[in-house]
This record gives structure tokens, sequence and C-alpha cells, in this order.
């Protein structure tokens, strides 16, 4: 009865701090980076999951996290960014853009997948990021596929866009698969506009592919 009281209060200071935002007609959630959102159609579908497969320790994840928390304080939306290694370095990102983001720290790929389920039940974020690209691969085996589907009824009926960043692939249920194609060097970090050099790629789509061609056109 107590966890349940915290869980209560928990979605209680949710809803006061992050007040639902207005229904959306769009099936997109435009992020403005051209890189990302040409390849994949417009935009993250929202009401569905979007799985970024990250194969590459260097691949520029992390710099992809950073520009979609720009992109939400630039269009003013919150992001829930729940760090399942707990390895987010916020110093780099600004305060602004702090403002816009609830940072959810856990330190196992289980608690991050606990904390994805309450999140996409109250619906208060546009776009809620599960980080687990530096968790242990003995780590992402246990969790179920059942949660994934549980995961996916739960944003369907939703204007949220979920992502979800991992090493390898793993979401059976989700609609849009992606690769980051990224081999980084410290190099890259000194050249100018980094986050140009960003290369995604779709591997596999369930979305309906008139909607996309729409989208993108």
């Amino acid at each position: 009865m107590a966890a349940r009281n915290k869980v209560i209060d928990l979605r209680n200071l949710l809803a006061e701090r992050f007040p639902h935002a207005p229904l959306s007609l769009s099936t997109r959630l435009v992020t403005g980076l051209s890189f990302l959102d040409q390849v994949i159609g417009g935009g993250l579908p929202k009401g569905a999951i979007t799985e970024l497969v990250s194969p590459q320790i260097s691949a520029g994840s992390a710099s992809l996290i950073s520009a979609l928390l720009h992109a939400a304080q630039r269009d003013q939306y919150f992001v829930a960014l729940i760090d399942g290694r707990d390895s987010f370095d916020p110093q780099p990102i600004g305060n602004s853009c702090l403002g816009h983001l609830l940072w959810v720290r856990c330190g196992k790929a289980l608690e991050a997948i606990k904390a994805a389920d309450l999140l996409l039940r109250d619906g208060n974020f546009p776009l809620v990021i599960v980080d687990l690209v530096l968790n242990a691969a003995e780590e992402l085996r246990k969790i179920p596929q059942t949660s994934w589907y549980r995961l996916q009824r739960l944003v369907e009926p939703t204007s949220t866009a979920f992502l979800v960043l991992s090493r390898q692939s793993m979401v059976g249920s989700a609609q849009l698969k992606l690769v980051l194609e990224n081999q980084w060097t410290l190099a890259t970090f000194e050249e100018e506009n980094t986050l140009s050099q960003l290369r995604v790629r779709v591997q596999r789509s369930h979305l309906n592919q008139t909607l996309m061609a729409a989208q993108a056109s």
C-alpha cells in the first residue's frame, strides 16, 4: 500500500510540474533535425515506439539526445529522458534546455522499463526517450518482449513519441527501427557542424507508407 501511495504522489507531482500539452492532430513530432526528419518521413511518429540502434560505442547517440533536447527548448515542449545507466551529462546542455527536461536516473535496464511504464501512462510528455546504449547485453536480454508490447499499447492512444536507444535491436513491437551509422573519433568532435555528420538509416518500418510519403512531401 505504501508503494502504491508513492506512485500516486509521483503521478500528482508530474501532472503539476509537467502539465498535459494540448492534443495535436499531427501524427509526427517534428524535431527540426534534417538528418533525422527527412529520413523517417517528417518526424518521430507519435503513438508508436521508435527504436534507434547505435551499434558502435562512438556512434553519436549522446549528440543526438543533446540535439533533441535543444529542439524541445526551441519549440517549448517537455522531454522525459530515462537514463538506463545514469550516464547522461547535463553540464554541456545549458540551463535553458534543462528547464524542459525530466531526467530519470536509473541504474538498471529493468528500472528504466518501469519508469517508462509510469510516464507513458500519464502522457505528460510529447517525447519520452529511454537510453539503454550503455546497459550490458545481459541486462537487455532479461527484458521480456511482453514488456515492450505493453509499452506499445500504452503509447498508442497518446500523442507521445517514444524513442528507445540501444546497442542492439531488441524491441519486437517497435513500429520504426533505425540504425545510427557513425563511428566517431576524438577528431570528429573538434570539427565544426559535428551534428550534421550524423547518419541515420531506416532498418524497418511498419508505419503506413502512404502517411510517410505525405509527411515527407
